[in-house]
């Protein structure tokens, strides 16, 4: 087997995920492509990981081992030694958005570990056919059982209500589920949850009409009400993204086709990785990977994999430095994490698993970063750097803060250095 140090597992992370110099996502679809998909659950992290990526990181030279600390003398000193930009214009709030909703290449869909992700148009129905169709008819099963112990309905009811807010959202052309209620009454249906605990209570079916429609494929969310970190979206036809409807693909091709994209921009790694990252079981993942036959590696004494056209050395990219936001694809792509991660998980992560902000170096994070209710990024380097990507990183810092704007940008899931950060 081929050794694949851990400096060339950073170089692929830093040229595959475009967040090395030169290596800058020509559009967001291309961006997202890099990382296969975005983690949504989050509406903001969408934005500042397609930005990071159309961005390619502030050039650093190579680390000088002098510390950390900046001298006095405030940002613009910081922005001058952070070196050329590369050319590359980062994506705007308005670009993203008429890629989301207007070009419509990226679309936001359920995936993988029953969460959201924007992914680009034509890996939905690969997402689809692999990880999405079996979390619904899970789903389908829990919600029929709800409403007929409840006395609402059975199952055959369930599917008429989902029929005609199917068609009255296709009548509409968009809507909000509050409007597709006065068209379907029924979504205004109420069942008690949970009655004997503290936190019952009454509920609308029409969450629940609506995730099916659109964990089925049917049906998609479109352009949220509020701004670009709001979750509150409206919903349109399916066929306004895919012309025709969600393509069926075979379950099996599905998820060889969605582990070959996972090993294109995460190999080397792991089964285990795959499992996590998929929430395929071993089995599932064992069938994938036997379809698509990747090369066993070294990770020091661990097998990884690779395709088999990516077996060759990648050389490392100059060094660069980058903010990227929480739940951010590259920090949550990997089960193992050691060789980007260090000993800073527990500043990093909250208890769930998911990641907050970080600040990235030579493809490894060096500290976490956040927003102060003044709008300003402030950071902290959870070691020491060096002095040229301790400039680096204000200099990124600064950007950040005016690409950003007036928008104050809270992560869904807060994590330790993140509240000490802004408090």
């Amino acid at each position: 087997m081929r050794k694949v140090e851990v400096e060339e597992r950073r170089a692929r992370l830093l040229t595959r995920h475009h967040l090395a110099p030169g290596a800058a996502a020509a559009d967001p679809a291309e961006a997202a492509r890099g990382v296969v998909a975005l983690h949504s659950t989050d509406p903001a992290s969408v934005f500042l990981s397609l930005h990071a990526r159309t961005d390619a990181g502030a050039p650093a030279a190579g680390a000088s081992g002098a510390g950390a600390a900046l001298d006095p003398g405030g940002r613009d000193r910081a922005r001058r030694a952070a070196g050329p930009r590369t050319g590359r214009v980062p994506s705007s709030v308005a670009e993203i958005e008429r890629a989301l909703y207007e070009e419509r290449s990226l679309v936001r869909m359920l995936g993988m570990r029953r969460t959201m992700f924007v992914v680009p148009v034509e890996l939905a129905p690969i997402v689809q056919a692999s990880t999405t169709n079996a979390i619904a008819a899970v789903q389908r099963r829990k919600y029929t059982q709800i409403i007929t112990d409840a006395g609402v309905g059975d199952g055959a009811w369930l599917k008429e209500v989902e029929e005609a807010t199917a068609g009255a959202l296709a009548a509409r052309g968009e809507a909000a589920g509050a409007e597709l209620s006065t068209d379907e009454p029924r979504l205004r249906t109420q069942v008690v949850m949970s009655p004997d605990k503290p936190y019952g209570g009454k509920t609308n079916i029409t969450t629940w009409v609506l995730f099916l429609l659109a964990a089925e494929g049917r049906i998609v969310r479109g352009r949220p009400r509020g701004s670009w970190i709001s979750s509150q979206y409206r919903w349109s036809p399916i066929e306004v993204w895919l012309p025709g409807g969600m393509p069926e693909v075979p379950v099996e091709e599905a998820r060889a086709e969605l582990a070959r994209r996972w090993l294109a921009a995460y190999g080397p790694g792991t089964a285990a990785d795959i499992k996590w990252w998929t929430g395929w079981s071993a089995g599932q993942v064992k069938q994938a990977l036997a379809a698509i036959e990747p090369v066993e590696v070294d990770l020091g004494g661990t097998t990884g994999l690779v395709l088999p056209d990516d077996v060759e050395p990648v050389a490392a990219p100059e060094p660069a430095v980058s903010l990227l936001p929480a739940l951010d694809p590259t920090p949550m792509g990997w089960q193992e994490r050691s060789w980007y991660l260090g000993e800073h998980g527990p500043a990093l992560f909250d208890r769930s698993g998911n990641v907050g902000p970080t600040v990235w170096s030579g493809g490894r994070i060096v500290g976490g970063w956040g927003q102060r209710s003044s709008g300003e990024v402030v950071y902290r380097l959870l070691e020491d750097v060096g002095r040229d990507v301790a400039v680096a990183v204000e200099a990124s810092a600064g950007r950040l803060t005016e690409w950003i704007g007036s928008v104050r940008v809270t992560p869904r899931f807060r994590t330790p250095l993140e509240r000490e950060l802004v408090a």
